[in-house]
C-alpha cells in the first residue's frame, strides 16, 4: 500500500515539474526572442558647407644650396682656409690642394703655346699644311682646358655665400674622396612637402605658404611653391612640391622640423563636431555612426579620415566616396556605446 502511494506521488510530482518546466521554457524562450533594448542617441543632419581649405604638412628644412667640397683631383690637402661656422662670400677661397699636377700642366702648356705660335706663323706664310696646324692647335686647346680644370680643383672656391657646416680633414691629410667641407646656404632655405594626390589640381607654382616652428610660437615665415613635381608616387599616392623660403633673419635653420600651411582655395566639405568621431583602439583608424533606416532605425559604421579642424569641429572624408552624403543623420551623442547594426532610439 505504501509502495503504491509512493509511486502515485512520484508520478504526480513529475507531472508538476514537467508543467513548471514547460512554463519556464516558454518564458525563457520568450526572453530570448525579446529584442535588445534600443540605444538612446542624439543625431545631427549632415550638410555640406563651403570652407577655406588649407593643408598642414610637416617637413624638414634644408639649405637652398649645399656644396660638398670634393675636388676632382687626388693628393694631399695643402691648406683649408675655413672652420666649421665660418661665413664665406661667393668666390672666397676654401681649400688649396697639392699643386704638383697643376704646375706640370702649366709647364707643358707654356711649351705647347710657344710651339703653337710658331706653327701659326708658318701657316700664315703657307709653309705648313692645314693638318699640321689643326693638330698643334688641338693639343694646345686641350692643355688650356686641362689647366683650367686643374686650377679650379686645386684652388677650390665657394660657389655661393653661406656657412661652413662640416669639415672632415685637416691640413696635410691625404684627400680620399669624402667631402673636405660642406658649405650650406642659410639665408635662403628650401623644403620638400608630400601632398595627397587629391589636391594635385589645386596646387600651383607661385602659391603662398606659411611655415611655423614650435621654437617660435605664434610666428610664421612666408614661403612660395617653387616647383610642383609632375608625377604621383604610386605607393603613397602623394606628389611633391618644393618650397622656397627666404630667411634673411636666419632665425630658422636647415634641419629644423616645421609645419607648413598651404591654402588651396574653397571646397564643399562635411564638417562635424569633433567628439562625434571615434578612434579604433590600437590604431589610428577613425569612424562615425550614422542612422540607417533601410531596415528599421539602426546604426551604420562609416570609416573616415580627418581633414581640416575648425576649433571644436572637424572635416571628415569617408573612405568610400558615397558612404556619407548631405541629409544623412550623424550620431553625435551616445555613439561610444554603439556597434554596427545596433538598434537606435533617437531623442531630441
Amino acid at each position: 500500500m505504501n509502495r503504491a502511494f509512493r509511486t502515485v506521488a512520484i508520478v504526480v510530482a513529475a507531472m508538476s515539474l514537467a508543467a513548471c518546466g514547460g512554463k519556464g521554457g516558454a518564458a525563457s524562450k520568450g526572453a530570448t526572442t525579446t529584442q535588445k533594448e534600443a540605444e538612446r542617441v542624439k543625431v545631427l543632419t549632415l550638410e555640406k558647407e563651403r570652407i577655406a581649405k588649407s593643408l598642414e604638412l610637416s617637413t624638414t628644412l634644408e639649405g637652398y644650396e649645399t656644396m660638398n667640397v670634393s675636388p676632382s683631383i687626388t693628393g694631399h690637402i695643402e691648406h683649408i682656409y675655413v672652420e666649421v661656422g665660418s661665413r664665406v662670400q661667393r668666390g672666397a677661397m676654401l681649400v688649396r690642394m697639392d699643386q704638383t699636377q697643376l704646375n706640370t700642366t702649366r709647364i707643358n702648356l707654356a711649351s705647347t703655346k710657344t710651339e703653337f705660335e710658331r706653327v701659326k706663323a708658318l701657316k700664315e706664310s703657307g709653309s705648313i699644311s692645314e693638318q699640321v696646324y689643326d693638330q698643334t692647335k688641338a693639343g694646345y686647346d686641350q692643355l688650356v682646358e686641362t689647366e683650367r680644370f686643374q686650377e679650379q680643383n686645386t684652388f677650390v672656391k665657394a660657389q655661393f655665400g653661406g656657412v661652413i657646416s662640416a669639415k672632415n680633414y685637416e691640413d696635410g691629410e691625404m684627400y680620399t674622396g669624402a667631402p673636405i667641407l660642406t658649405l650650406t646656404q642659410i639665408n635662403r632655405l628650401k623644403a620638400i612637402i608630400n601632398i595627397p594626390e587629391s589636391y594635385f589640381p589645386l596646387v600651383k607654382q607661385g602659391m603662398k605658404v606659411s611655415v611655423e616652428s614650435d621654437i617660435y610660437p605664434g610666428e610664421t615665415f612666408p614661403a612660395t611653391v617653387e616647383i610642383v613635381y609632375p608625377t604621383i608616387d604610386a605607393a603613397s599616392h602623394t606628389f611633391q612640391a618644393k618650397l622656397n623660403i627666404p630667411n634673411t633673419s636666419e632665425k630658422i635653420r636647415p634641419g629644423m622640423y616645421v609645419r607648413t600651411r598651404l591654402a588651396v582655395g574653397e571646397v564643399d566639405a562635411i564638417v562635424v563636431p569633433y567628439q562625434s568621431v571615434l578612434k579604433l583602439t590600437g590604431s589610428n583608424d577613425r569612424y562615425v555612426f550614422v542612422v540607417d533606416e533601410a531596415e528599421g532605425t539602426t546604426a551604420r559604421r562609416v570609416p573616415v579620415t580627418l581633414g581640416q579642424r575648425f576649433d571644436d569641429r572637424i572635416e571628415i572624408i569617408p573612405i568610400e566616396a558615397d558612404a556619407l552624403k548631405a541629409g544623412d543623420r550623424l550620431v553625435v551623442t551616445g555613439q561610444a556605446r554603439l556597434v554596427d547594426g545596433a538598434t537606435l532610439e533617437i531623442v531630441e
